[in-house]
């Protein structure tokens, strides 16, 4: 369990309309004054877009595009090692430009032809009901900005490279699609934010750090784990336990540090049957008695 305010900077507007991140005491960008001009500046353009619009286009800065670049040349080389072919599948059909950062209007016209997913902006934290709520729309709401520059392989909230690369090559598999929208789809018909906290909380440890085995070998699905370069040397060593509702609902989590707690599905269509299931049929009395049920062994 866990307060998703944590994973974003607070953003605020001043009364002179000036937009500021406040970022965190670890953050390294906090001493950079050009970073967090350039922070404020791609929040405001996501503050001040409204749905049905264009997504408004970022002008990418030389050093934004090489951190993306960074980034992608040294997740590659992991992905084929630790990602499920399912992800590999997705990735290779969505074929995302590695050398510059895509535009989101760019990343959602790649993602319609495969699987009627979109992206839209987000200047950071979206509300769990409505981040999750649009999921069942087939919007993805998506961060702009890009990490710090010094540390290009690392980041302490989620940013672009995670929302895309992580998310949007999940997206392009109709199977991982067809989850997320479960997810979302469920948090539509749910009426108490308690029922639509067990969605999030099944969604953390399943389609943001969920692990399924592939033959012998266990491999990474989740997007948290595939955005992550440190995640994906570290995931195979933690605590790898089956598929339980319960446990995934209830069990307490840091969003700071590596998961030392995952769980693995047996194969892709257990992974469909037991979450993708619990999604489709989930109701406010099914999450409450999850939440007050033993597991199960």
């Amino acid at each position: 369990m866990f307060d998703e305010g944590q994973l974003y900077s607070p953003v605020t507007t001043d009364a002179d309309g000036r937009v500021e991140v406040h970022l965190g005491a670890d953050h390294p960008g906090l001493n950079d004054p050009a970073y967090r001009a350039r922070r404020g500046q791609i929040a405001a353009a996501a503050l001040s877009w409204r749905p049905g619009e264009a997504v408004p286009t970022i002008a990418y800065s030389a050093q934004e595009d090489e951190v993306w670049h960074i980034a992608c040349r040294e997740l590659a080389p992991k992905h084929e090692r630790y990602a499920h072919s399912e992800y590999l599948f997705g990735k290779d059909a969505l074929a995302l430009p590695e050398e510059r950062v895509p535009q989101l209007a760019e990343v959602s016209a790649r993602l319609q032809p495969l699987t009627g997913w979109g992206y839209v902006c987000a200047p950071g934290l979206v509300g769990l009901r409505e981040f999750y709520g649009s999921l069942g729309d087939r919007v993805f709401h998506s961060t702009q900005y890009l990490r710090h520059p010094s540390q290009p392989l690392y980041t302490p909230e989620p940013d672009v490279i995670h929302e895309v690369v992580g998310h949007a090559n999940q997206l392009a598999s109709p199977r991982f699609a067809r989850l997320t929208q479960a997810a979302g789809a469920a948090t539509q018909r749910l009426e108490s934010d308690a029922a639509v906290k067990v969605v999030a909380d099944v969604f953390w440890f399943s389609m943001e750090f969920g692990v399924m085995w592939e033959g012998p070998a266990l491999k990474a699905y989740g997007a948290g784990i595939l955005s992550s370069y440190g995640e994906m040397d570290a995931f195979s060593h933690m605590q790898i336990r089956p598929l339980d509702l319960h446990q995934m609902a209830t069990i307490p989590y840091d969003i700071t540090t590596y998961q030392s707690v995952l769980f693995a599905a047996r194969n892709l269509d257990e992974l469909e049957e037991v979450v993708g299931g619990f999604f489709d049929t989930v109701d406010d009395d099914a999450a409450h008695r999850l939440l007050g049920a033993h597991a199960h062994a």
